[in-house]
């Protein structure tokens, strides 16, 4: 499902590489050691791209509540981004990881919060460009200056309280984005409780993609999704608030647009148990 105004390719990333109007963001991460990702970019990464890190750059830190990945301070982030050369509504920002869009949704999601919604993510991710035989590097980019005024989407966003006074209406839906086994409680290899928000409906985040990596053809997320298409809200968990943004891609992606992400997710809601 190639170059849509989410998604673009490989091969059309690497025709755009010199595009003074593109801004390539690697955000490969590792919640089980953190400093991999940028490791891993130092090493080795997309020509041009610049890197962002879950716990530096896209989250704040860790407080009582709020989760495991509270959102970041909209300034600051606002900042980051435009000492990394995006204009607000101007750039298209290719993101990549290579976790199946784990990390590279969360950026999408939160430039559209901020209200930049030229964003694409990169199907296939590192994995896929270096497969298709595309150049890497390990040059490091220099900053570039660019103008973001970010102007917060707050629709788009619930927290503890929407979340507890809406779930249980007949025309909203509580989509838990975690593997089965975590939502079931069987399982729980992060959080301090295991189990999920009562009324939940499961929809893992890994289903929307192929093992490679790549989504699944846009018939295919319109099919994921068609039991919830006659909701009015769709308020989305996972964790921390990061994987869920892959549900909310795939969403995007069939033409639903109710999404919402509950930000500090199952860290956030178990905090106040």
């Amino acid at each position: 499902m190639p170059n849509s105004k989410t998604v673009v390719s490989p091969p059309w990333l690497f025709e755009h590489l010199e595009d003074p109007q593109v801004v390539i963001v690697d955000c490969r991460f590792s919640l089980a050691n953190s400093q991999l990702g940028k490791q891993q970019y130092q090493t080795s990464h997309i020509k041009g791209s610049y890197y962002l890190d879950l716990n530096q750059d896209l989250s704040s830190p860790v407080a009582k509540h709020g989760g495991r990945h509270p959102l970041p301070d909209p300034n600051d982030i606002a900042n980051k981004f435009a000492a990394i050369g995006i204009n607000y509504q101007e750039s298209l920002v290719v993101a990549y990881d290579d976790s199946r869009f784990a990390f590279a949704a969360r950026l999408w999601w939160l430039l559209r919060y901020l209200g930049h919604e030229q964003v694409a993510v990169l199907d296939g991710g590192f994995s896929g460009w270096q497969k298709a035989g595309y150049p890497v590097t390990d040059v490091i980019s220099q900053p570039r200056m660019g103008k973001f005024v970010p102007q917060l989407q707050t629709e788009k966003v619930v927290d503890i309280t929407a979340v507890k006074s809406r779930k249980d209406r007949p025309d909203v839906v509580l989509v838990d984005s975690r593997e089965s086994d975590r939502y079931r409680g069987e399982r729980e290899p992060i959080d301090k409780i295991a189990g999920h928000i009562p009324g939940a409906v499961n929809y893992p985040w890994q289903e929307v993609t192929d093992s490679s990596g790549y989504l699944l053809p846009e018939a295919e997320q319109r099919r994921h999704w068609e039991n919830l298409e006659t909701a009015k809200e769709i308020l989305v968990y996972c964790g921390s608030g990061v994987t869920a943004c892959v549900n909310l891609l795939s969403l995007e992606l069939a033409g639903i647009n109710k999404g919402k992400l509950y930000a500090g997710s199952w860290s956030d809601w178990i905090s106040y148990l």
